[in-house]
């Protein structure tokens, strides 16, 4: 849920308008990768989720062991998975082999039952993973993920008042936390649909989603938050 795949392209550019030789891009909700795939360098991926994280190594490191179409894994085998104690496995069957890659939502197929997902998801592994090379994955809270000096911080954190996620989070706490970063000199960019008075948006599109086959498609804009006095460091550096 949450992939910014369809945004990249647009916040990307943005986020490393001003990136130095060297300097650290980080992640503390890596999610899919979706946005750090397509970043070069030095890179940091984070996340809480166990599970994505693990798939997220085994599509790095192991992508030939994914089952490769429909003759190779089936409906069945995706509900086994559930109590699988194989992280990484389960991890992937459980985002990239359910519907809207809902945490096991359901097996992914369409209302005619042609489309072979699964044979979508490995091409996509495959793709992607030698774009994962050279990242360094971390199982953590945002909060104690390892920032280098002078970082650029991209967060993708659970939207207030959107999709409930599993467990709970703490927002203030999380802004707050954002704040620190800036004063220790890192460049922080955050994706929400709001933000504190103190964040000013620097870009925004709307954007059509749907998380299950019953809501239907839903729109919400998607915008881009730098903290003010980031905002002012960056007018200072074009001019």
């Amino acid at each position: 849920m949450g992939s910014k795949a369809r945004i990249a392209r647009y916040i990307m550019p943005i986020i490393l308008e001003n990136r130095k030789k060297d300097q650290w891009y980080v992640e503390p909700f890596v999610g899919g990768a979706n946005m750090i795939d397509k970043v070069t360098g030095n890179r940091i991926g984070g996340d809480s989720n166990e599970y994505a994280i693990g798939a997220l190594q085994l599509i790095k490191d192991h992508p030939n062991s994914l089952p490769k179409d429909q003759t190779e894994t089936d409906e069945v085998f995706y509900k086994k998975m559930k109590k699988s104690l194989n992280v990484g496995l389960k991890g992937y069957y459980g985002f990239a082999l359910s519907y809207g890659g809902k945490w096991f939502g359901g097996w992914c197929r369409d209302s005619s039952n042609k489309r072979d997902y699964v044979a979508e998801s490995y091409r996509s592994a495959i793709k992607q993973s030698p774009k994962l090379k050279g990242v360094f994955f971390f199982l953590c809270n945002y909060a104690e993920i390892f920032t280098p000096p002078d970082s650029i911080i991209y967060c993708d954190p659970p939207y207030k008042s959107a999709t409930t996620y599993k467990g709970t989070f703490n927002h203030v706490e999380f802004w707050e936390w954002c704040r620190e970063k800036v004063r220790a000199g890192h460049k922080v960019f955050i994706s929400e649909y709001i933000a504190p008075n103190d964040f000013k948006c620097v870009w925004s599109k709307e954007i059509n989603s749907s998380l299950t086959r019953n809501t239907g498609s839903k729109k919400g804009i998607e915008r881009l938050f730098v903290h003010n006095t980031q905002l002012i460091i960056q007018k200072e550096v074009r001019a």
